[in-house]
C-alpha cells in the first residue's frame, strides 16, 4: 500500500515534469512504476515495468524523430537547431521552467535571422520550431500517460 502511494506520487511528479519540462518526466514516471513493480517480484509487476520501459523508449524515439523530421522538411538547417539547443540550455538556467523553450525558439530565430538576413524570412522557421517543441511535449505526455495507464491496469489486476 505504501509503495503504491509512493509510486503514485512519483508518477504524478513525472507527469508534471513532462508538462513543465523541469524534470525528466518519462524517467520519473518509470521510476514510479519501478517502485511499485520491482518489490512485487511477480510476473505482473515485471510485465507492467517492461511495458512502461518499452513505452519510455518508444516515446523518446518518437519525441525526437517526428519534430526533427518536421523541422527538416520545413527547411530549418541543423546549425539553427544547434544554436536553439545551446540557447535553450542557457535559458533553462537563466529563467527556470520556461527558459528552455524561450532559449530554443530565440536561438532558432537568431540563427535564421543571421542566415536569411531579415526578420520576415526568419519568422517562418521560428514558427516551425515552436510547433516542433509543442509536438515534442505532446508526444512525451502521451507516452507518460500510457505508462501511467499500464501502472493503473497493474493495480487493478493485482
Amino acid at each position: 500500500m505504501v509503495l503504491g502511494l509512493v509510486a503514485g506520487v512519483l508518477i504524478v511528479a513525472g507527469l508534471i515534469g513532462v508538462v513543465s519540462q523541469v524534470l525528466p518526466g518519462l524517467v520519473v514516471v518509470l521510476a514510479g512504476v519501478a517502485v511499485w513493480a520491482i518489490p512485487r517480484g511477480d510476473a505482473l509487476g515485471w510485465w507492467i515495468f517492461g511495458i512502461a520501459a518499452a513505452l519510455l523508449v518508444l516515446g523518446t524515439v518518437v519525441k525526437y524523430t517526428v519534430p526533427g523530421k518536421q523541422l527538416k522538411d520545413a527547411g530549418v538547417p541543423g546549425r539553427s537547431l544547434l544554436l536553439g539547443a545551446v540557447l535553450g540550455i542557457v535559458g533553462f538556467f537563466v529563467i527556470p521552467v520556461v527558459g528552455l523553450f524561450l532559449g530554443f525558439v530565440l536561438g532558432v530565430y537568431l540563427a535564421e535571422l543571421a542566415r536569411l538576413g531579415s526578420s520576415a524570412a526568419a519568422w517562418p522557421s521560428t514558427k516551425h520550431a515552436l510547433r516542433a517543441v509543442g509536438w515534442s511535449i505532446v508526444i512525451e505526455l502521451a507516452a507518460a500517460l500510457l505508462m501511467t495507464a499500464a501502472w493503473i491496469v497493474g493495480l487493478v489486476l493485482a
